[in-house]
């Protein structure tokens, strides 16, 4: 005889509790969290402007029915669109991440915090247009940096300890996760609402990482967040409406996303959420790469003028790296689109090596088309240094080590140039931040005529100023 299962409904999870209650109620005091997110926001819009430069992006941007129009909808930034809410996150997200450029955050799961803005943009954008057509105040640009800080937050301590990737799922279930609770709070909804809409984010389906990995890497890696962040603006949007939640959604035997999703784990939580996330968030100063492979493509580039004369004399090339990029980025054979090249630690080397130089056309056909790249791929030889796989690991240090050394067949040998920490790392910020603003620059010289870019680049560069702004009169500005 079965023993009868208690239907009591339980009380909620501990880990959607201590979510949700951050998103509702923490204030964050960090100075520096709201100077580096003001960074972040210029980083990941200026990343969002580049790839409007790509067909293969912008085919997949715009309302669903052409020709829509939505009154007090949410504008897409670098083009005339304005948008109901859901589409226009996934058309800013998918903007952000097409090329592979804006933040990281690396830990036992990796991913991009900054991908959440597609869902908070829009949804900010929205909220701003509609208080203004009932005379309501507008939120700011302070409310923005805000939810940016909490989203980087609850995304990026989950992935401190819990890796999704080990049990094949993607890491943007962390960007729905994350943009649902800071997008229920922007919305104005209480406590138990942010749990209702947190616990149907975690139970519902999630991308395998199938695109991220050969032989299948492919362009779903690149609009992925922004499908992500916009499902967490119609989960959020539903649960302000009054739509219920499931409190054991973690926790429940045999149904809950342990059980079912997780291998029956339960989340482990080193410490709890503050600003500690975008205070030590990694950017992407001087090219696309896909994050572990980026201090390689840097020594590369140092040994361009070395290797640049003498390519049929390279006998091999030893990279010396982590676990996480073997894993992920270490790769052979054919590359069938710039989403498998992006993702490809050989060829972003070779690029370096060849050119001394690494830019987003790198990645396209005609540039793959040089047979000197899979010359070099072919010579390349992985090697896992066990020192660097720890480090990586190390809260206090996360580098991100790579090495290069070229032999050449008349048995000389270059230096090996080895950097443990990207120019993004925070160890390197001073490095970074006027390379980061000259690099926001560039992309709004990519899009805009000269006097709204530089309208643009004046307010992103005045914390203050930026903050007291309209959300829907900074959106205005991007318009085209």
């Amino acid at each position: 005889m079965s023993t009868p299962v208690s239907n009591e409904r339980p009380k909620p999870d501990q880990a959607l509790v201590d979510i949700a209650k951050y998103a509702a109620h923490y204030s964050i005091e960090s100075a520096e969290a709201y100077e580096t997110a003001r960074y972040c926001l210029m980083d990941t819009l200026g990343c969002g402007l580049l790839a409007l430069r790509y067909p293969e992006c912008t085919k997949l941007l715009g309302p669903i029915v052409p020709g829509t129009i939505v009154p007090n909808g949410a504008r897409v930034p670098g083009t005339a669109f304005q948008l109901d809410p859901v589409t226009a996150a996934f058309n800013i997200g998918c903007m952000i991440r097409w090329l592979d450029y804006n933040d990281t955050w690396l830990a036992a799961e990796w991913g991009h915090p900054s991908d959440n803005l597609g869902g908070i943009l829009a949804a900010a954008d929205y909220i701003s247009r509609k208080n203004i057509a009932g005379s309501k105040p507008p939120l700011t640009m302070r409310d923005i940096l805000t939810a940016m800080i909490k989203a980087h937050e609850i995304q990026g301590i989950i992935a401190l300890e819990n890796s999704f990737n080990r049990v094949g799922l993607d890491h943007v279930i962390l960007v729905k996760v994350a943009s649902t609770a800071v997008i229920t709070a922007l919305l104005g909804g209480t406590q138990d609402e942010i749990i209702a809409a947190v616990s149907n984010a975690w139970i519902d389906g999630h991308p395998l990482r199938t695109y991220r990995h050969s032989p299948n890497t492919g362009t779903r890696k690149s609009w992925a967040a922004g499908d992500a962040t916009s499902r967490a603006l119609r989960l959020a949007m539903m649960a302000v409406k009054g739509e219920m939640g499931y409190p054991s959604a973690l926790t429940t035997p045999g149904w809950g996303f342990y059980d079912v999703l997780y291998r029956g784990k339960e989340f482990s939580f080193k410490r709890g959420f503050e600003a500690y996330v975008m205070e030590n968030v990694l950017f992407k100063i001087s090219f696309p790469a896909e994050f572990h492979g980026q201090t390689a493509v840097e020594c590369a580039i140092q040994l361009h003028k070395v290797v640049k004369d003498r390519l049929h004399e390279i006998g091999k090339i030893v990279l010396t790296t982590h676990e996480s990029a073997i894993r992920i980025i270490d790769k052979t054979g054919s590359l069938h689109n710039p989403a498998d090249r992006d993702h490809c630690l050989q060829y972003m080397v070779a690029i370096g090596l060849l050119f001394g130089a690494l830019t987003a056309d790198h990645y396209e056909e005609a540039a793959a088309l040089d047979p000197r790249i899979d010359a070099l791929r072919l010579k390349m030889i992985t090697v896992e240094d066990k020192t660097y796989s720890q480090d990586y690991l190390d809260e206090s240090k996360r580098s991100i080590a790579n090495a290069i050394q070229v032999f050449f067949t008349d048995g000389t040998t270059s230096e090996k140039i080895e950097i443990e920490y990207p120019i993004g790392h925070r160890r390197r910020r001073p490095e970074a931040i006027p390379l980061l603003q000259l690099k926001f620059e560039s992309n709004l010289r990519s899009r805009f005529p000269s006097k709204q870019a530089q309208v643009i680049l004046e307010l992103c560069l005045d914390q203050e100023a930026l903050e007291r702004t309209p959300v829907h009169q900074f959106m205005e500005l991007f318009v085209i």
